[in-house]
């Protein structure tokens, strides 16, 4: 009950200030799209360009916690990519925008704070060099296999183009990629700079959890609930129960362990409705998902909290 009250409730607190400043309207729904704009395109990659840029990068870029950890997300891809196409009769790209849902964790707005509360900040090395390979290796996997679903029996040749520029249009991978130009250059940022950043970073999570609940209140579950509690099973007990065992049998530590487990288990990210729009394909079941997964997360994170050693 502690790990509920302490750690999980006040994460979600914020995030329900959002929803109930934006459906009693109090917050519109422009100023939402400004808020998550300034945060996705600003706030946030400053966060990961001065983690990533100051990140031990020998010692925090375990293969074992990063194996584990996209083996299960790749498992979750694959669940949900299958169970949409054979169990649920989607065709092939409602089912890549499916197991894309079930793909992409909410490493950031949930994931860090959450682990935060519950380990402290020391216990977020492992958080970001997760989050280091997140957004590139989930847009990587999405959009090619949303790109081979679209063009069957079109050219290869031209996938990798099309894989990199849609990637290298996220302001998220931009700031992770600087970062780490930063670090491995071995010349930090001049302390001005790095202060100036530092104060925009500091505002990123309180402000995206705010604009996530705003932008939930927008998702109310509407039809697919077979599909979306599938998407939803996958994404908060699947994932996770993978990464545990992989883990486990690799001999992962247990800061490694936290991390990588918490960031498994938390609900789909708003970039999972992100992709379906982008390729106007199961928005329905992706933003339903968003909602649900993350309001059932409540009850499952404090689940694996509990098993965390």
């Amino acid at each position: 009950m502690a790990a509920l009250l302490e750690v999980i409730l006040p994460v979600f607190i914020v995030i329900g200030f959002g929803y109930l400043a934006v459906w009693k309207g109090y917050f519109s729904d422009s100023g939402v799209d400004g808020l998550m704009k300034f945060t996705q395109n600003f706030a946030i990659p400053c966060l990961l360009f001065r983690a990533i840029s100051t990140l031990d990068l020998q010692q925090s870029f375990d293969l074992v916690l990063l194996g584990s950890f996209y083996a299960g997300a790749l498992g979750g891809f694959l669940a949900g990519l299958l169970g949409a196409r054979y169990i649920f009769a989607r065709d092939w790209e409602d089912s890549v925008a499916i197991g894309f849902c079930c793909l992409f964790s909410n490493s950031l707005l949930l994931g860090l704070p959450i682990t935060e509360r519950a380990y402290g900040v020391s216990a977020l090395e492992a958080n970001y060099a997760i989050i280091a390979i997140h957004s590139p290796f989930c847009y990587g996997v999405g959009i090619t296999a949303m790109e081979i679903a679209r063009n069957r029996g079109g050219a290869v040749s031209a996938l990798p183009g099309k894989v990199l520029r849609a990637m290298f249009q996220n302001a998220l991978i931009i700031g992770i990629a600087l970062g780490f130009v930063v670090n491995l250059s071995g010349y930090p940022a001049p302390v001005v700079l790095a202060d100036a950043l530092d104060l925009i970073a500091r505002a990123a999570l309180p402000a995206a959890l705010f604009g996530l609940g705003g932008v939930l209140y927008r998702y109310r579950p509407e039809g697919d609930m077979r599909t979306i509690m599938y998407v939803v099973a996958v994404s908060l007990l699947l994932h996770p129960a993978i990464v545990w065992v992989l883990g486990q049998a690799g001999g992962l530590g247990v800061a490694g362990t936290r991390s990588a487990i918490l960031t498994a288990a938390m609900a789909p990210g708003v970039n999972a409705y992100i992709f379906a729009n982008m390729y106007g394909r199961a928005k329905r079941v992706a933003a339903s998902s968003v909602l649900m997964a993350t309001g059932l997360s409540i009850l499952t994170i404090w689940g694996w909290l509990a098993l965390l050693p």
